[in-house]
């Protein structure tokens, strides 16, 4: 009897043990399902937020390209105007000599109608004196001779020619002044006119830079340095396509002036307006004050120098070269690289925000050689030349970057 009621306690405890056991398992697998569901939800909350960022940074990306597009039409147009500057600084600076020169012939006419004033006063003195007009009838009755007679005659009809010909260029020389000063009026009034559209072209041009750093001062909210980037990744891979040619086509160009220079010497000299060829492998690619150096600037490496001066200024290659790439980008705005093959080692030098550019892709350049004219185009907030100096190919990463102002 007692051997039967433990057999049933037992039986009891294991069916009971049985359910606990399977409790437990249900009790885990829907731990196990909370922590899946919750792995899950936060898979998606990410999701939803990379997608949020990279819709964001294609806004950023689109906002950018907006902001790029504009800033070039802004340069373009800043070109256009200063262009129309220099052309209307000829104008005033040809009219102002023309003025000069007017003013210079009426003070000759002046002086020379003065003399005649003076000589025709005096000739009608002395005939006063003399009783009146020449008594021609005694200076002919009073010859000695038939010859002293024909003399006479003759010297009475100069007399009379001169006194007509002083009287012409008297009365043409008046009529001279008269129409000069006529002429000056129109040229002051021409230049007033040619001072005030200037003004306006001032004006227009103030508006379009303030216009530019405006758009300029959005785009580098991330950017405290703009000499950084040159832009879209696809010109960064196209300008290092293009540089390994223009380096073997820098290395036969070398070769061939070499050889040409055993035979004859010939150097590229300097202009009034561009400055002077120096010694060395580089020179000083344009006139004006260094205001940035190579190094690091507000918290980046600046990996080149600039130099600012203002009006026209042109910009030379710094050593004779091959033109790698000439073109306008977002960052450099119109930019020339140039390949070098110097002494064995290849150089790869940027101009960088020009006005404009004179040398194309492929063009070959020497030394001192103008080939643009300094600017504020791309990212840049002032006329300023921005140039760089590799010892090697230029890379976005600026790795080669030398420090240019070691060359002059």
């Amino acid at each position: 009897m007692k051997r039967k009621f433990i057999a049933v306690v037992a039986s009891v405890s294991l069916l009971f043990g049985g359910f606990n056991f399977v409790g437990g398992n249900e009790a885990h697998a829907e731990s196990l399902k909370d922590k899946i569901d919750s792995v899950k939800e936060k898979r998606e909350a990410n999701k939803s937020k990379q997608q949020k960022a990279n819709e964001e940074i294609e806004k950023i990306k689109h906002n950018q390209d907006l902001l790029d597009a504009e800033i070039k039409k802004l340069d373009q147009q800043v070109a256009d105007t200063q262009n129309k500057i220099d052309t209307k600084e000829k104008e005033i600076a040809k009219t102002k000599e023309e003025i000069e020169k007017l003013k210079a012939e009426i003070e000759e006419t002046k002086k020379r109608i003065a003399e005649r004033d003076e000589m025709l006063k005096d000739r009608v003195t002395a005939m006063y004196e003399n009783g009146g007009s020449v008594q021609y009838i005694e200076v002919l009755l009073g010859s000695q001779s038939f010859g002293d007679f024909l003399d006479r005659v003759f010297a009475l009809n100069e007399i009379s020619k001169q006194d007509k010909q002083i009287l012409e260029e008297h009365k043409a020389d008046k009529k001279a002044l008269e129409e000069m000063k006529v002429e000056i009026e129109q040229q002051l009034a021409d230049l007033e006119k040619q001072m005030k559209e200037l003004q306006s072209l001032e004006a227009d041009l103030n508006a379009q830079v303030k216009r530019k750093n405006a758009l300029l001062s959005d785009l580098k909210k991330e950017e405290e340095h703009m000499h950084e980037e040159v832009g879209k990744l696809e010109d960064e891979a196209d300008l290092l396509r293009k540089q390994q040619a223009a380096f073997e086509a820098e290395k036969r160009r070398q070769e061939e002036a070499a050889r040409a220079a055993a035979k004859k010497s010939s150097s590229s000299g300097s202009t009034a307006s561009t400055p002077a060829v120096t010694s060395g492998m580089f020179m000083k690619p344009a006139a004006g004050r260094f205001t940035s150096g190579f190094g690091q600037r507000w918290g980046s490496m600046h990996a080149g120098i600039d130099i600012a001066q203002g009006g026209t200024v042109p910009v030379v290659a710094s050593a004779s070269g091959t033109v790698i790439k000439s073109y306008y980008s977002s960052s450099y705005g119109n930019v020339i690289f140039v390949a070098h093959y110097l002494n064995g080692q290849t150089y790869t030098s940027v101009y960088a925000h020009l006005r404009s550019r004179n040398v194309g892709n492929g063009a070959s350049v020497k030394k001192g050689q103008q080939i643009g004219i300094m600017g504020n185009t791309g990212r840049s907030t002032g006329q300023h030349l921005h140039f760089e100096i590799h010892k090697g190919q230029w890379t976005q990463s600026k790795s080669n970057a030398i420090n240019p102002r070691q060359f002059f």
